[in-house]
C-alpha cells in the first residue's frame, strides 16, 4: 500500500440498500484500499434479532454482494461488512454467509471469508453480571438473570479489533456480527496506522454512505481518505457534492451530542474539528480527537412477548371527524365493555388501543384547541393478549362495534370503510428489546468467535 492517505470506499449506508456499479468503479479507480459497509441497525425494532431474520430481502442483499465481491476480487482489496443480516445475531450472520458463498460460486472466485460472531452465551453473561462486569444504560436498572433468560438472542456490539485481526490474518471478505457502524469503516485505517481521531470521525461521517452529501438522492456512497492530520470525504457520484454542513451535521445522526460519540474503548471528540471545503465536491476535516476509555461493548437482547390482532377502518363521516377525541374515547370504552361482557375473565390481562391515523396516531397527544377536522382518518384497532387465539377472539368480539359504532346513539348505525376481509389480522408476538446495558471486557476479542471459510481449499478438495 502507498504511503499516502488510506482510502475506504463506502458503497452504501446498508448492504442491500442499493450499491451502484458506476460509483464502485469510480472509488476503485481513485485508489480505494478497502470496501466497507454496515449491513444492519436496530432502527426497525427487536423482531430481527429475536427471529434471526433480515429486514432486507435476499435478492437485494445478493445484488449488492455480487457488485462488491466482484469489485473487491478484481481490485485485490478486502470487503468488510458489519452487523450482517440486519441484527448481527448468529442466524443473521449465517444467512449472509450462505449468500456470499453462493455469489462466490457464481462469480468463480475463491475468497478467504472471516466470520465474526458476537452473539452471547447466557451463562457467560450471568457470570459476568455476578462479577459486576455489566452495567445499565439509562433508563434501565441493574440486570438480573431473569431478564437474560427472557431474551431469545443477545449480541454484543463489536469494535474494530476483531476486523483488524481478521484483515491481518489475510481475510478477503469479513462478515461481522453486531458491530458499531463506525467501527466497521474505521477498522482498515486503524490497522494500517491511521490516527484514531480521524479514523473514527471518518467512519462516523461515512457510516450511512451518501447521507453525508448535499444531494442524498443523487448517489449511494462516498469515498473517505484518511491521513495523519485528518481526512477528506467525497461523493462517489460526480453530480453530487459534500459541503461543510452536510459533513459536520452527520455527528448528530443517531447521536444526541454533536461533539462527542461513545464507541468501544473510547470517545470521539470533534469539539475542535475544522471543516474546510477542498473544492465544490470534497470536504477536509482536521482536529478530531480520540479519548481512550475502559473497553465496553453494548449488549442488545430481544424477545417475543404477548400477541396481537389488528383491524383497520377508514372514516370520512364529518360528524366523527369533527369530534375525533370524543369518538375515540367512547368507542374504546365500548370495546372494553364488549370484551368483558362476551369473553369475561377468560380474556385475561388484555389491552385494546385505537390509533387515529390522520389525527394523532403517531404522537398520541391531544391536538391543540381549534385544530381543523381532518379530511379522513384511518383507525387502527390493536388487541394485545397472552395468546394469539385470545387476541383474535377479542378482535372478533369487537368487530361489530369497531365497524359500526356511531358518534351518537340516536343516529342510524354507520358502516365505516373496511380495509380487509376478513377484517381481523393476527399480527403475531410483540417483540421488544430487553437489554440496554454494557459489558466491560479486558480484551476486545474475548466475547467474539472467529470462524473461517477458505473457498480456495474447498475448490482444491
Amino acid at each position: 500500500m502507498s504511503t499516502g492517505p488510506i482510502k475506504i470506499l463506502v458503497p452504501t449506508g446498508s448492504l442491500g440498500a442499493g450499491a451502484l456499479e458506476d460509483e464502485v468503479r469510480y472509488g476503485i479507480a481513485q485508489g480505494a484500499h478497502a470496501i466497507a459497509t454496515d449491513a444492519g441497525s436496530t432502527d426497525s425494532g427487536a423482531a430481527y434479532l429475536a427471529l434471526g431474520i433480515s429486514k432486507n430481502n435476499r435478492g437485494s442483499v445478493k445484488r449488492d454482494l455480487t457488485i462488491l465481491m466482484k469489485a473487491g476480487a478484481e481490485a485485490g482489496i478486502p470487503l468488510v461488512i458489519g452487523t450482517s443480516g440486519q441484527a448481527g445475531g448468529d442466524k443473521n450472520l449465517d444467512w449472509t454467509r450462505d449468500i456470499a458463498v453462493e455469489v462466490a460460486g457464481e462469480l468463480g472466485i475463491t475468497p478467504r471469508i472471516a466470520l465474526l460472531y458476537s452473539e452471547q452465551d447466557k451463562a457467560v453473561l450471568k457470570a459476568r453480571n455476578a462479577a459486576g462486569k455489566i452495567t445499565p444504560l439509562a433508563p434501565l436498572g441493574a440486570l438480573d438473570d431473569a431478564t437474560i433468560d427472557a431474551c431469545d438472542h443477545i449480541v454484543a456490539a463489536m469494535g474494530p479489533e476483531p476486523y483488524m485481526a481478521a484483515l491481518k490474518a489475510g481475510a478477503d471478505i469479513i462478515l461481522g456480527g453486531r458491530t458499531t457502524d463506525t467501527a466497521v469503516i474505521a477498522a482498515f485505517a486503524l490497522l494500517h496506522g491511521a490516527p484514531q481521531g480521524p479514523s473514527w470521525h471518518a467512519g462516523k461521517v461515512s457510516e450511512c454512505g451518501a447521507q453525508c452529501t448535499v444531494h442524498r438522492d443523487r448517489g449511494s456512497g462516498v469515498l473517505i481518505a484518511i491521513d495523519q492530520d485528518g481526512f477528506t470525504v467525497e461523493p462517489l457520484t460526480q453530480g453530487n457534492q459534500c459541503d461543510v454542513e452536510s459533513v459536520s451535521a452527520h455527528m448528530l445522526y443517531e447521536n444526541s451530542d454533536p461533539f462527542r460519540l461513545t464507541e468501544p474503548g473510547g470517545v470521539l471528540d470533534v469539539t475542535a474539528a475544522v471543516y474546510t471545503p477542498v473544492d465544490d465536491r470534497v470536504v477536509r476535516v482536521t482536529g478530531s480527537v480520540w479519548e481512550p476509555k475502559p473497553y465496553t461493548m453494548k449488549l442488545e437482547g430481544a424477545a417475543g412477548g404477548r400477541y396481537q390482532t389488528i383491524m383497520l377502518v377508514g372514516i370520512q363521516d364529518p360528524e366523527v371527524l369533527g369530534r375525533v377525541d370524543e369518538f375515540h374515547d367512547k368507542m374504546l370504552a365500548a370495546l372494553y365493555a364488549r370484551t368483558h361482557s362476551t369473553i369475561g375473565a377468560a380474556a385475561g390481562d388484555f389491552h385494546i388501543s385505537l390509533r387515529m391515523y390522520g389525527w394523532n396516531a403517531v404522537s398520541g397527544d391531544t391536538p391543540p384547541e381549534g385544530t381543523p377536522p381532518p379530511r379522513e382518518i384511518g383507525v387502527l384497532f390493536v388487541a394485545t393478549a397472552d395468546t394469539q387465539e385470545m387476541a383474535s377472539q377479542i378482535a372478533k368480539a369487537c368487530n361489530p362495534y369497531f365497524f359500526h359504532y356511531p358518534i351518537a346513539m340516536t343516529k342510524e348505525l354507520p358502516s365505516y370503510g373496511f380495509a380487509f376481509s376478513p377484517a381481523d389480522i393476527d399480527r403475531g408476538p410483540v417483540f421488544e428489546f430487553k437489554l440496554n446495558h454494557v459489558v466491560h471486557v479486558d480484551d476486545p476479542m474475548e466475547l467474539v468467535r472467529t470462524d473461517w471459510i477458505d473457498l480456495r481449499k474447498v475448490e482444491a478438495a
